[in-house]
């Protein structure tokens, strides 16, 4: 049977599951729709002005969503977790606190957009909307100062069980901030850009009338999605350095890296916690060593450096980094593809990339891997910090709440989360219903509306249909 401590983990890593989802969406759809704007301002396309409109019901949807899901989050972290608040909340309240700022300050601003086309300048409307985008990211960013902290206590000193010599400055700027910032919001971008590419990349293949607005989504889409799965190794070694210095143990455990010496290179297999043996692994000898060090030679702490009682899940978060590594690695595989073929296409040779049905297919066939490895990355950082909450601070068995009957709650909790699952699977189905994916036509005529006008009480340029 459970035990009340699983129960809790369980109920905590099924909700940041689920909220992660939408805390990425707040990142990385304001920005296309951004771009889709701008774009018309540039050129008075009503084909841009539809896919700004379009995209940011999108986002308001998965917004409204991702408020609920993360209202239930900060309650979860009290009633669960309240000796970790007890003692943390002092150290750590500053970047809940400026995120709580960001998220009214998206949530002000995203209503601004969704309601004022006709209301304000186009060009003060365009502005809300990098409110938006800047206001997501910085959302973002903050939990994950939060989070970062749990990985790299600093900013206080710990003496008789109590926290001291509190400094909010430096806990939130701490040592492990500034990389998870980088590889976090390059996850949303990529994770965005390929899910979203992905649906009009479909619309394409099925070979929609509407290929104008597919089209455009699609370029606007890959615009974001193929730089940062490009970025994505880089700010992923750069993560990967800073565990490797400071969490050891979890950089043994997700590397695979079971015993002291020089680490080698571990592909697939499963880690045996007891004998600290690989089966069914393809090892490169001195890899990790020179991945790390620059020299093959030289020893890595593993997995056998801390006794048994310290040590994280060595499946589970071994087999989390090697799906996270196999999505990007796919991911950046598409986005040299799909560099190379666009350089092609500027030198005048093959079709362009919305027209080829083979990078159509790839695309299609990509678009789940960015949430798959934004999941698998989370878990990697979550389960390899155990058996810490505060990486030694403070274990998780010492933070959960004493409160008896948390499979109740873990029960409960699963249904709420279930239902908003359908919530948004019906309501994004019948978004996409409406940009024409599954053969709805998107006018009464089956063309591209004209959008209305927004200032002047004059229709915009440009014809429905232009490319």
């Amino acid at each position: 049977m459970m035990s009340d401590l699983l129960f809790a983990r369980s109920q905590m890593a099924m909700s940041l599951a689920f909220h992660i989802v939408f805390a990425v969406v707040g990142i990385g759809m304001p920005a296309l729709m951004v771009i889709a704007e701008w774009r018309w301002l540039q050129t008075r396309d009503p084909v841009m002005l539809e896919l700004a409109k379009r995209w940011a019901k999108g986002t308001a949807i998965l917004f409204a969503v991702g408020a609920v899901s993360g209202t239930v989050l900060s309650f979860e972290l009290g009633l669960l977790w309240p000796t970790f608040m007890e003692h943390a909340g002092a150290v750590i309240g500053m970047p809940f606190s400026l995120e709580g700022f960001a998220f009214f300050t998206e949530a002000i601003f995203l209503g601004i957009y969704l309601y004022a086309w006709k209301r304000i300048p186009p060009r003060a409307h365009f502005v809300a909307g990098i409110v938006v985008a800047v206001s997501g990211a910085l959302s973002g960013a903050f939990v994950v100062c939060a989070n970062a902290w749990m990985n790299a206590p600093d900013g206080f000193t710990f003496v008789n069980g109590e926290v001291a010599n509190v400094d909010p400055i430096d806990a939130m700027f701490n040592a492990a901030a500034p990389s998870q910032i980088v590889h976090m919001t390059l996850a949303a971008f990529a994770a965005c850009g390929f899910a979203v590419a992905g649906v009009h990349a479909f619309a394409l293949w099925r070979g929609t009338p509407h290929r104008a607005f597919h089209r455009a989504a699609l370029q606007i889409a890959l615009m974001i999605g193929l730089p940062a799965a490009l970025l994505q190794p880089l700010s992923g070694d750069w993560s990967a350095r800073g565990v490797a210095e400071r969490q050891p143990v979890k950089f043994a455990a997700m590397e695979g890296h079971l015993k002291t010496g020089p680490g080698n290179f571990v592909i697939g297999g499963w880690p045996d916690p007891v004998t600290l043996e690989h089966r069914g692994a393809v090892e490169i000898p001195g890899a990790l060593s020179w991945l790390v060090h620059g020299n093959p030679n030289t020893p890595i702490p593993g997995v056998d450096a801390v006794p048994a009682e310290d040590r994280p899940p060595l499946g589970i978060v071994h087999l989390a980094f090697q799906i996270m590594i196999a999505c990007g690695m796919v991911m950046v595989t598409l986005a040299l593809w799909g560099a190379w073929r666009w350089w092609q296409r500027r030198r005048g040779r093959g079709v362009a990339l919305p027209d080829d049905r083979r990078f159509l297919a790839a695309v299609m066939a990509c678009a789940p891997l960015g949430f798959i490895a934004l999941e698998a990355g989370w878990t990697v950082t979550e389960v390899g910090r155990q058996p810490w909450i505060v990486h030694g601070i403070m274990r998780t068995a010492d933070a959960v709440t004493p409160m008896p009957g948390l499979g109740v709650t873990f029960a409960l909790f699963t249904a709420l989360y279930i239902g908003l699952a359908i919530a948004v699977v019906f309501l994004l189905w019948r978004q996409i219903l409406k940009t024409g994916v599954s053969g709805t036509p998107l006018g009464l005529t089956g063309e591209m509306p004209i959008p209305t006008p927004l200032a002047d009480g004059q229709p915009v340029a440009g014809a429905a249909g232009r490319p």
